[in-house]
């Protein structure tokens, strides 16, 4: 195999691995709560509380950082917003109004700008030399 072809396959295992971690990662942090909170003057929040998605932003920063750093570029700035996107969709999908695709887009533009973010801070600390 070429080294080319390596560096091409070892990129797309790379945005694989990062999308399945975000998945696995939106799973842990906001699957499990699917219900608003009532409060007594009758709105309703959630299903999210503030620290479970910080907690999960938190938790994704680790691998953007680490593929950003080991130079796997496509899969820093692509893997997570792909997961992100596939996590959001199949949570909100239930959605009767249709509105979820407007959130999903947001996770995507969202993420896709967070990534590309750290991405290019990481890679301008680090060097671009081989």
């Amino acid at each position: 195999m070429s080294r080319a072809r390596k560096h091409a396959v070892t990129q797309s295992l790379s945005i694989a691995a990062l999308a399945a971690l975000a998945i696995a990662l939106w799973a842990a942090w906001l699957g499990w709560d699917q219900h608003r909170d009532v409060h007594p003057d009758g709105s309703s929040t959630g299903p999210y509380e503030p620290w479970q998605v910080i907690g999960l932003v938190v938790t994704l920063l680790v691998p953007v950082c680490w593929a950003a750093y080991r130079r796997y570029f496509p899969a820093a700035v692509l893997g997570t917003p792909i997961g992100l996107a596939i996590a959001s969709f199949y949570d909100w999908s239930d959605d009767g109004s249709g509105l979820f695709m407007i959130g999903v887009g947001m996770v995507v533009v969202g993420s896709l700008v967070a990534s590309f973010l750290v991405t290019t801070l990481i890679r301008s600390m680090r060097g671009t030399d081989s």
